[in-house]
């Protein structure tokens, strides 16, 4: 493809007749030889940035991948297209493995995925030393940052890459880096002359909304009413509690399954392969699930606790809709959760500078849940970037939040802390402020306390969502303790002795909804007509049909997106379904027929589309 253009190979082989944003740019510079940094948003298209420049350049394009799913779902979105695409991972035979080791010494390969701890085997970089290479692509570079919350130690060890190879062009690429990580990621990779490209975060497709916990199970089964048959990923931060969910939601007649640590390879590989080859699956899971997940139909990601940093929410919630369509970020959050996390964080060994950023990044976290302004504009923020006008797409936006005075109500809160010895938990401190004359209460005299009753004219939630401020605010912290203790930081003085007010929003009860909105509604409602619905669910199965055959995700052969504009504009010949996006030459070629066939009800038999 030497006298191609990437133009040319965005439209012949992938199907596209223009790039989006800054894909251009980025693939034109590392063509021309240039390294870069790329941060685009999940969906944004990052893999063209360096796919493209692959097939450009003479040699094989070197990818960097850090989980064996995403390795083999993008080799056979590849393959799907056309290109001379492999992978070498630990799911290979020996005797597998050898044969795509010879088709890389021979240049049989566009692009090669390996993971970070074999690209960096003295036998794998003897490999590479015999073989003529276009580029390398460190993906999910985020996983250099050891303050990130992806953190891969072998990532560390790519500095090589430039230190061995220093004239082939390098391009890290990561949908989520603030400052300090993408300074990291700079320093750890030797990028420091890569010219950094920097796309908006936004995603405007997804809406988000926060919700205070009060009966969770009960809360998650009302979002997820409005979900029915769609396919989804539900966050929860213990085993056991992934475990519980998924036998609940489960019983309530979803399709639901759990994924975590404690689970053996077998069961999670096969709960994985279930999740991105079958539509409808609600994956319940811990934060082990995800990263490079790129089924692109996720309509929803819930959180049932709270994460520990707005990085792991923003890359958890852009699972959902990365082809472009509305989908929703769900977090349901208590106080609970804050203490336990910060009790997390005093508990664990790490040392006392990576403890401040923990638990910087798990308060700015807070601030995001206890806002009251437009959530869009608070997470573009954190990025470091300018969302002009409330996006019109939130919670927030959408039922603008009630606030309070609670400044007298907050020093009282602070002041029972200090009174009673800055050593108990909010239930306790909320029965003496209300006045609880009970056991516990008679036991350490704190009836006796200025404190006792003075808080008697606001109910529990009320003072929940107070202690819940004031611990997202900084001006409480929990004691790294089994009690969950409060006890006053400095920041508690000026507000002790009326030097600053407080506002902070009213918690509503919690009133059922049923769906969500309409914003994630029926496909149908996409379509013009009901014989376009009808073309799309021909089209649907045959889809679902070719996928089977090949034991591949429906995804990798055609999107949804694809299938909708193939069903609205009806083509009558090649010729038509030729200029429809996401139908390059390997597909029009290969599957060509079988559409058309399937656009006048004619099914066709998918026994011949094996791998070719």
């Amino acid at each position: 493809m030497a006298d191609a253009t990437p133009l040319d190979i965005l439209e012949r082989v992938f199907g596209y007749s223009s790039f989006r944003g800054s894909q251009g740019d980025i693939v034109d510079h590392v063509v021309a030889g240039g390294d870069a940094l790329v941060l685009m948003p999940t969906g944004g298209g990052k893999s063209l940035c360096y796919q493209i420049p692959a097939l450009l350049r003479p040699g094989v394009g070197i990818v960097v991948s850090p989980l064996i799913a995403l390795m083999q779902d993008q080799v056979e979105a590849l393959r799907q297209c056309g290109v001379a695409a492999a992978y070498l991972n630990s799911t290979l035979s020996g005797e597998h493995a050898l044969v795509v080791e010879r088709q890389l010494l021979d240049g049989q390969l566009d692009l090669l995925y390996v993971a970070p701890e074999r690209l960096t085997t003295p036998r794998f970089l003897s490999l590479l030393e015999r073989s003529p290479i276009a580029l390398f692509a460190i993906d999910e570079a985020h996983c250099v940052s050891q303050w990130g919350h992806d953190f891969r130690p072998e990532y560390r060890q790519l500095d090589v890459l430039h230190q061995r190879w220093p004239n082939i062009p390098r391009i890290a690429l990561t949908a989520t880096a603030d400052q300090p990580t993408r300074r990291e990621i700079i320093d750890r990779l030797e990028l420091g002359s890569a010219r950094q490209f920097v796309g908006s975060f936004d995603r405007p497709n997804i809406r988000y909304r926060v919700e205070r916990k009060s009966d969770s199970h009960r809360q998650l089964l009302d979002f997820l009413a409005g979900h029915h048959g769609r396919t989804g990923i539900v966050y929860c931060l213990s085993r056991k509690k992934v475990d519980s969910v998924a036998e609940a939601l489960a019983e309530a007649g979803f399709r639901a399954l759990p994924y975590h640590a404690g689970m053996t390879a077998a069961a999670r590989a096969d709960n994985q392969r279930r999740f991105l080859r079958e539509d409808g699956i609600v994956m319940v899971a811990t934060i082990a699930f995800g990263m490079g997940i790129d089924k692109p139909d996720v309509r929803f990601v819930a959180h049932l606790d709270l994460p520990k940093s707005i990085e792991g929410y923003y890359q958890e919630t852009g699972r959902a809709g990365r082809d472009g369509d509305p989908a929703e970020a769900w977090l349901c959050y208590g106080l609970s959760d804050v203490v336990a996390l910060k009790r997390m964080i005093d508990d664990s060994e790490a040392g006392d500078e990576r403890k401040w950023v923990e638990r910087s990044k798990l308060d700015a976290l807070l601030g995001y849940c206890e806002s009251t302004e437009c959530r869009r504009q608070n997470l573009l923020r954190y990025f470091d970037q300018h969302y002009p006008q409330p996006c019109g797409n939130c919670d927030n936006c959408l039922d603008t939040p009630e606030t309070w005075d609670a400044t007298d109500a907050a020093r009282k809160a602070l002041s029972c802390v200090y009174r009673s010895g800055q050593r108990y938990g909010v239930g306790h401190l909320i029965a003496i402020l209300r006045g609880s004359d009970n056991e516990r209460i008679q036991q350490f005299g704190h009836h006796r306390l200025s404190t006792f009753g003075i808080g008697a004219d606001l109910d529990r939630r009320t003072w929940n969502s107070v202690f819940r401020h004031l611990l997202a605010a900084g001006f409480l912290s929990a004691h790294g303790d089994d009690h969950g203790g409060l006890r006053l930081t400095p920041s508690a003085g000026p507000l002790l002795r009326g030097e600053c007010r407080l506002s902070l929003r009213r918690d509503r009860p919690r009133s059922r909804q049923r769906r969500s909105d309409g914003q994630a509604g029926p496909l149908a409602a996409q379509l013009g007509n009901p014989d376009q619905q009808a073309r799309f669910e021909r089209l649907r199965s045959l889809r679902a049909d070719l996928a089977r055959s090949q034991n591949v995700p429906a995804y990798v052969i055609f999107h949804d997106a694809t299938l909708r504009e193939i069903a609205r504009r009806n083509p009558n010949g090649i010729s038509d379904l030729a200029t429809i996006p996401g139908v390059g030459a390997g597909k029009l070629t290969r599957y060509g027929d079988a559409v058309l066939a399937a656009l006048t009800g004619r099914l066709p038999i998918t026994d011949d589309f094996g791998p070719q």
